[in-house]
């Protein structure tokens, strides 16, 4: 892979700079923003500015797999920064933690196990919280002992406990990073924060922090934030908190593109190559050969998406969720906010309702569409095919996923327009539009990409894909 010049967009050097002047602080910037290069880029100067004790990043498990390293891989200024993941079972990743590296990934749910490992010997001066309101759930509150001493105690997520273990004695640097660090309302903010600041802010505990800025809501149950809250908590954590918007550096007559690429497990992978191989091998045959050749990219589509047809009776099989997952990421980050998902087969709409049986879809029903633009549709799904000409969807969000990819320029652009910037600006909208591709790596997915934003013949891209791979 040729690694490409760091040009950054305004706003990166800002987000490396706070980084490098606050040794703990949040950053709150969104999906596709380019916070981790940006991160990075901060690291690597700690380490020409003699600070090279390793870096821990954490990540949910498909990020911390590949969007950080992909990350290091990309940037030719980042060339000799090695970023190491800590996954796979206990011994995998204990060999992992040996390697020389300047920075390691680990997700979540390894932290407790992370901690009890290294015990002691923890190495890591500086701690990267991505998607930090993965820490929310942490709680401190004031103990009395047996012998009439006040202590602090501990509770919440076993996550968030077992990381508040080091986090003020063991780490130097901690930044917090995420899109959207309130997603449920002001409360999920003490939790992330006290990793910055111990409490000093917002309270040291967290029933101080309830006490400070809520009261009880009506039912009893709840808390309600008083009313000057969000400006006061806002403050508290100014000092050492930057907030990148997209609409104050983005032109919003362009989408906001975002490429997220998954990895297929080991068994999908081999299924894919042999199906692959056998699509190449026939791109140049007979008339007979050309069909099934176009059948065999079809069938490399869906096995990028995760299923695979195996009659003709519409029958499939589920091959992976990566996808799924990185769909599921897209949506938490969104924090409430609606996402509307391009589908192309209907196994992968199947899975899709499985596995977030809060989506929708986009029906011929009037009242789906009415629901959509009145924001009560957390997430629809739509094909595109069906979501043509004259379909105004641009009232019930400004974010879209192509969760499977299309040859067909125009059903992609088509859909994109339903709530694209031109559709924003005309219903008074002044936001960006986001759009995520969820694409394979390594597969017909890249394809379809290239055919997208060059507009070449679709059988020239699949013969020079054919020649790269020396086929």
């Amino acid at each position: 892979m040729t690694r490409r010049v760091y040009v950054p967009r305004g706003y990166q050097p800002p987000i490396t700079q706070h980084i490098l002047d606050h040794p703990r602080c949040n950053v709150w910037a969104g999906m596709g923003l380019g916070k981790c290069v940006a991160t990075l880029t901060a690291v690597k100067i700690q380490r020409l500015c003699g600070d090279p004790g390793p870096v821990l990043v954490l990540a949910p498990l498909r990020v911390a797999r590949s969007t950080w390293p992909d990350e290091a891989r990309k940037w030719a200024h980042l060339k000799d920064l090695q970023v190491e993941p800590i996954l796979g079972t206990a011994a995998e990743r204990a060999t992992a933690l040996r390697r020389k590296a300047g920075v390691f990934t680990i997700n979540y749910e390894n932290l407790a196990w992370l901690t009890e490992h290294l015990g002691e010997e923890w190495p890591f001066r500086m701690v990267v919280a991505d998607e930090s309101t993965r820490l929310k759930n942490l709680r401190l509150s004031y103990r009395v002992s047996t012998k009439g001493k006040k202590y602090l105690a501990g509770q919440g997520g076993v996550r968030a406990k077992a990381l508040g273990r080091v986090a003020h004695t063991k780490v130097k640097r901690f930044v917090n990073l995420t899109g959207t660090p309130s997603p449920n309302g002001l409360s999920d903010l003490w939790g992330q924060n006290w990793f910055v600041d111990a409490g000093r802010s917002l309270g040291r505990t967290y029933d101080s922090f309830k006490q400070r800025w809520f009261t009880k809501s009506y039912d009893g149950y709840g808390m309600t934030p008083l009313p000057n809250a969000m400006q006061e908590i806002k403050a508290a954590m100014a000092p050492y908190t930057l907030t990148v918007r997209a609409e104050d550096h983005f032109d919003l007559r362009e989408p906001i593109v975002n490429t997220l690429l998954v990895d297929l497990p080991v068994s999908a992978r081999k299924l894919y190559r042999e199906m692959e191989r056998d699509m190449f091998m026939q791109l140049e045959g007979h008339a007979v050969e050309a069909f099934n050749a176009a059948s065999r990219t079809i069938k490399c589509l869906q096995l990028a998406n995760g299923a695979a047809y195996v009659d003709d009776k519409q029958t499939w099989k589920r091959v992976h969720d990566e996808k799924i997952e990185a769909l599921k990421e897209v949506i938490e980050e969104a924090s409430g906010a609606p996402v509307l998902v391009a589908y192309h087969f209907k196994s992968d709409l199947a899975r899709i309702l499985k596995a977030l049986p809060f989506c929708r879809v986009l029906d011929a029903s009037p009242r789906t569409l009415v629901d959509w633009n009145a924001g009560r549709i957390k997430c629809l799904l739509a094909h595109p095919a069906s979501a043509g000409h004259g379909l105004n969807l641009q009232d019930g969000g400004n974010i879209l996923v192509y969760f499977g990819h299309w040859w067909n320029l125009e059903e992609r652009q088509q859909m994109l327009e339903r709530i694209g910037p031109v559709r924003q600006m005309q219903a008074g909208h002044d936001r960006p539009v986001f759009v995520h591709n969820i694409i394979a790596r390594d597969t017909i997915d890249e394809l379809v990409l290239e055919r997208i934003e060059s507009k070449r013949d679709v059988q020239d891209i699949l013969l020079d894909a054919k020649r790269a791979r020396g086929l």
